[in-house]
């Protein structure tokens, strides 16, 4: 049996990630295919746990490393329990943030080192990266001005302009080293424009392996 195809969507806060990324599941569900969608930090049980440890509003005396281990750890436990059995399956996995995220985040937007975080998550996931990632490009500003009507922002979404500003230029940082497998799609567009984008894209990827 071929394995699976593991597509992931990144980008900054309020870059439309999860609804982009349902869109396209819904559609390719819709053509037959077999997916399965999950996202990061969570998944599955033990790294969800992880999730709210991470993202709790309260826990803001959490230090950077201890928050790059924690993502490291709860990515591990997902790819082992979720990502990989379902690849050995046949089936496409689509989800909503990978290592890309950590190198973003903690990488840039906290300082710990690009390279440093890499390292870490390298470890944690054997080197197993995404066949495609479809990055929702937009700017901080853009990305926080849509979250601020939440009623629930997350320890991260808290933070200050600036950092948010340091996880985009992260992300360019991603794309520079990762260009051969990351889809850039212009986030700052009306809704359905960056779905269907989104989509097509995602779709002429799975005809090529399938």
């Amino acid at each position: 049996m071929k394995k699976g195809l593991f597509i992931t969507f990144e980008g900054p806060d309020g870059s439309g990630k999860t609804t982009v990324s349902s869109y396209v599941v819904q559609q390719l569900l819709g053509l037959g295919y077999d997916i399965i969608h999950t996202r990061e930090p969570g998944g599955v049980d033990i790294a969800e746990q992880i999730r709210h440890v991470i993202l709790d509003p309260q826990n803001t005396k959490m230090d950077v490393k201890t928050e790059v281990l924690l993502y490291a750890a709860s990515r591990r436990q997902h790819l082992i329990e979720k990502i990989l059995p379902a690849l050995e399956e046949g089936k496409i996995v689509i989800c909503d943030r990978f290592v890309d995220s950590s190198l973003a985040y903690q990488g840039v937007g906290r300082g710990v080192g690009f390279e440093e975080v890499y390292m870490i998550n390298r470890f944690a996931i054997d080197d197993y990266m995404p066949d495609m990632t479809v990055y929702l490009d937009l700017s901080a500003q853009a990305g926080l001005d849509r979250i601020a009507g939440r009623k629930f922002l997350d320890r991260l979404d808290q933070e200050k302009i600036n950092f948010h500003e340091l996880v985009v230029e992260g992300y360019q940082e991603v794309k520079r080293r990762f260009s051969d497998r990351i889809f850039v799609v212009n986030a700052d567009q009306e809704i359905e424009t960056v779905q269907k984008e989104a989509y097509e894209a995602v779709l002429k990827k799975v005809k090529a392996y399938v």
